[in-house]
């Protein structure tokens, strides 16, 4: 009888289906379905042993403040307060949940202990949302992202705080003890803040922030949602399966919260609260502070004014001021080579087999219309798209493979486009064509030129980070392969690594085939790392040139004498002969 019933039961998926069909058509979308993480059922029944194989084990966390500091600054221009106030803070809270793994005999669980949960409090389009992203990426731990303004619009309190919790537990691939210990970070936290003297949707901002209250704090959600009938479908179907109830939740005591939002308003506040006993000319002092300045002042009551419950606040016990960008640091935003603007409009272009370079002047007029423009360095990529969608829309369809923009460019694109357009059109305008050539490849060495002296200013964290000893020369390597692919710095420097892995291979290789122990100095292992970026080649064609070049000579000697290790140099892989008449004339009498 149970074996039938158990044959009967839906599939739980097709359930969710019908359940989200229904749902929508008759509410329009408003209302939903959020199906529990559950573990995989590739398992036998007994499952225990089996779900819990293959477990990510967070004890290996290992990242000091200023190494993580150092890997921001990769990325993120100023806010050096604000990196320190981050690094610091969340280097600290998973160092202190790593101590207490490891020390699990005789640590004890302080009464009261308050995490390090984070407010931060900076305009828009600064990059506080990129820079927990860039902190989750490297220290390795789920992280999810939600806007406050979703949880005061769902009509209900409490269900999708706990869903930010159960999205965290599908980020760590249904690992519970992994999720445990993520990150939960919620934007625009400024506008749950009540009013104070009006009624109705505050009600319900006031309820999102006391929803919060537990899981920054702690307590325990349960990975199925109440009166989900997808849910409860689920668990029927593994009580039959193994005759066991299956109650599976997460403890919050160590997911760390991180808040943010522009706090436009709370600037009257604390303007308000500094202005009632001025000293002196304090009152007109203070109408002349910038909001970055006044934010430097927040206090805990200026916050419950702007409309937060004491008990939230209380639980947001770090606060992190980030600055205002000036038309000067958004251009340093786009001079970094791992900015996301620059390399994002490369890949666009690379897409479609087409080259982008940028010239400083071209930068600085990106900056200054994005300043313009009042949004932080997300106006660096509304003013930039602008710019280059002619460009996008009618390169594609021609052979033109490079394009640099320059402040000529941005100035009367037209006239530009025009011009490149003519490169295909026009055999007798050679002139044109030479002079954009001419200006792709100062721009584009210029660039290079750039991006070296960035690696050599860097070339000690860089080395020590990808296992690589960067000369001046191997600096250049990467900052050419850089400008030919569309990648990091870090990536580029992998890339360069392994060129370096298979020149040594092949020496393992020209052992293991021919019997000749050969050494490459080290300027000639750049000079074939080197023939890797500029022409592409492979371990398979160096060997063959290799052997069809050295090999009849080395081998004479190897008979001759006895001799098996030979050194080369850069100057004896480009001028073989010379090289092998001088060994021969040294080595055999």
């Amino acid at each position: 009888m149970n074996e039938n019933n158990g044959n009967n039961i839906p599939d739980p998926k097709k359930i969710e289906k019908e359940l989200g069909e229904f749902l929508n058509k008759k509410f329009g979308g408003s209302v939903r379905i959020v199906s529990p993480p559950l573990p995989e059922t590739n398992k036998d029944d007994s499952g225990d042993a089996t779900e819990q194989k293959n477990k990510k084990k967070f004890i290996d966390f290992d990242i000091k403040p200023q190494e993580l500091i150092s890997y921001l600054d990769q990325y993120i221009v100023k806010q050096d307060k604000a990196k320190s106030i981050l690094s610091t803070k969340i280097c600290t809270h998973f160092n202190r949940i790593k101590y207490a793994e490891n020390n699990k005999e005789f640590y004890i669980q302080i009464t009261g202990n308050i995490k390090s949960n984070i407010l931060m409090l900076g305009p828009t389009g600064i990059g506080k949302t990129y820079i927990i992203k860039l902190i989750a990426k490297k220290i390795g731990v789920p992280f999810v992202k939600a806007d406050a303004t979703k949880f005061s619009e769902t009509g209900y309190v409490g269900g999708d705080v706990e869903d930010l919790v159960r999205d965290l537990v599908k980020e760590a691939d249904n690992d519970i003890e992994l999720a445990q210990c993520g990150i939960i970070y919620i934007d625009e936290i400024d506008k749950i803040a009540s009013s104070g003297n009006v009624i109705g949707s505050q009600v319900s901002r006031t309820g999102v922030q006391r929803a919060l209250l537990k899981p920054m704090e702690e307590t325990d959600v349960d990975l199925k949602v109440p009166h989900d009938p997808v849910s409860m479908m689920q668990e029927i179907e593994r009580f039959q399966r193994t005759g066991k109830r299956d109650k599976k939740t997460v403890n919050t005591a160590n997911i760390l919260f991180i808040v943010s939002g522009a706090f436009s308003e709370l600037t009257d506040v604390i303007k308000e609260r500094i202005s009632k006993n001025p000293i002196g000319f304090g009152a007109d002092l203070i109408k002349d502070k910038k909001d970055s300045e006044l934010f430097k002042k927040v206090k805990a009551e200026d916050l419950v004014k702007f409309g937060f419950e004491s008990e939230f606040i209380g639980r947001l016990p770090i606060r992190c001021i980030l600055d205002t960008l000036s038309e000067d640091d958004l251009f340093s935003i786009l001079k970094m080579p791992n900015n996301p603007v620059i390399l994002g409009k490369r890949l666009d272009f690379a897409s479609y087999g087409i080259s982008l370079v940028f010239d400083d002047k071209a930068l600085k007029i990106f900056a200054k219309r994005a300043h313009l423009e009042n949004t932080g360095a997300r106006g660096l990529v509304s003013v930039i798209e602008e710019a280059l969608l002619r460009f996008e829309e009618n390169l594609p369809s021609t052979n033109i493979q490079q394009l640099a923009i320059t402040d000529k460019v941005l100035n009367n694109p037209k006239k530009s486009l025009k011009a490149v357009l003519s490169q295909q059109s026009d055999d007798n305008n050679k002139n044109n064509t030479a002079a954009l050539n001419k200006t792709f490849i100062n721009a584009k060495l210029s660039y290079e030129n750039y991006i070296t002296e960035y690696i050599i200013d860097n070339w000690k964290n860089l080395s020590l980070k990808h296992g690589l000893t960067l000369s001046k020369y191997r600096s250049e390597l990467v900052a050419k392969y850089f400008s030919n692919n569309v990648c990091e710095i870090g990536d580029a420097v992998d890339k360069v690594k392994s060129f370096h892995e298979q020149v040594r291979q092949i020496e393992v290789d020209m052992f293991n085939s021919f019997n000749l122990n050969i050494i490459f100095e080290e300027d000639a292992v750049d000079f074939l790392i080197e023939q890797f970026i500029n022409f592409e080649a492979n371990s398979e064609e160096v060997i063959a040139q290799i052997y069809e070049k050295f090999y009849d000579g080395l081998n004479l000697i190897r008979e001759k004498t006895g001799k098996r290790r030979f050194f080369l140099t850069e100057d004896a892989l480009n001028n073989h002969e010379p090289f092998l008449d001088n060994l021969i004339k040294k080595e055999i009498p």
